[in-house]
């Protein structure tokens, strides 16, 4: 099945197969050179950390709400390798696609108001008209409705040929969110271990799909990108490489990050903990 797979509860089961980044893909080419926790607060639930936030569509002009991440109130507390955040009681990642129940137009809330006529043409054409409404009834989201709505930005990522950046950003961030799902997935259900297997499977295609995005958007776009600078999305492809065992690869941008001037302090000492984790997986496959 396609990472698109999963549509069908919007109507659009037919981008199951689309082909996410199309023309974007680049030629291959050679690649440039924890804190003690807090105790926690008593009686706060997801549902606590969340409102209802008033949107207008800028497709179809129609006024809707969607589940919204309370600003200040979710407490950081630890974040992977790949940077994803990790939150007290909440999985923020759930709530950062905006969805419009009336056409079906949804992104990430950083490119949500971004849209241009010409591509509210496309959604209109090949989202809107196929669209049903699936939009989640209950206090917060589930995994599972989080996962639908951002395959369904990813859909109109690929529908209104936004950048490669913002596509393969939705790649990542939907990886981030099934990584999430199986990490809390309950270990006492029958098939607990299919899910959990599925679940890394398809978080592996998706941070495939990201590196692949990435990488084109390195040679076609500027900084910042998604909001990242050049040293963070040199990181996290280095992140990739490593987890995809290119070790080679990794180590080169990792050097890039190391003999920058621009990147950060936070940056760098990221960049030296990801070497010792190179140069200590080449020695255990040497070993």
């Amino acid at each position: 099945m396609g990472i698109l797979s999963g549509l069908e509860g919007f109507g659009l089961g037919g981008l199951a197969n689309a082909d996410i980044f199309g023309e974007d893909k680049p030629e291959q080419k050679p690649v440039k050179e924890k804190k003690e926790e807090e105790p926690k607060s008593q009686g706060v639930s997801e549902a606590d950390l969340i409102f209802s936030k008033g949107f207008t569509c800028p497709c179809c002009d129609h006024e809707f709400k969607s589940k919204t991440v309370k600003i200040g109130k979710a407490r950081l507390v630890d974040a992977d390798m790949d940077l994803r955040p990790k939150y007290d009681y909440i999985d923020s990642l759930k709530y950062d696609v905006i969805m419009c129940p009336y056409c079906g137009y949804a992104a990430l809330s950083r490119f949500f108001s971004n849209l241009t006529q010409a591509q509210a043409k496309l959604i209109k054409v090949n989202i809107s008209q196929a669209f049903q409404n699936s939009e989640a009834v209950g206090e917060i989201y589930t995994y599972d409705e989080a996962i639908e709505r951002y395959k369904l930005a990813l859909a109109n990522a690929v529908v209104k040929r936004a950048r490669a950046s913002e596509k393969a950003y939705i790649c990542l961030k939907l990886a981030w969110v099934i990584r999430g799902k199986g990490e809390n997935l309950d270990p006492e259900l029958s098939d607990y271990q299919s899910q959990l297997d599925a679940c890394k499977k398809e978080e592996e295609e998706l941070l495939h799909s990201a590196l692949d995005g990435f990488i084109a958007a390195r040679q076609t776009e500027t900084y910042p990108m998604c909001g990242m600078d050049e040293s963070t999305v040199d990181y996290m492809l280095a992140v990739f490489y490593y987890r995809f065992g290119q070790y080679e690869a990794s180590a080169k941008l990792v050097s890039g990050i190391l003999t920058s001037n621009t990147a950060n302090k936070r940056m760098k000492d990221k960049a030296r903990n990801l070497k010792d984790e190179i140069v200590a997986s080449i020695k255990g496959r040497k070993s």
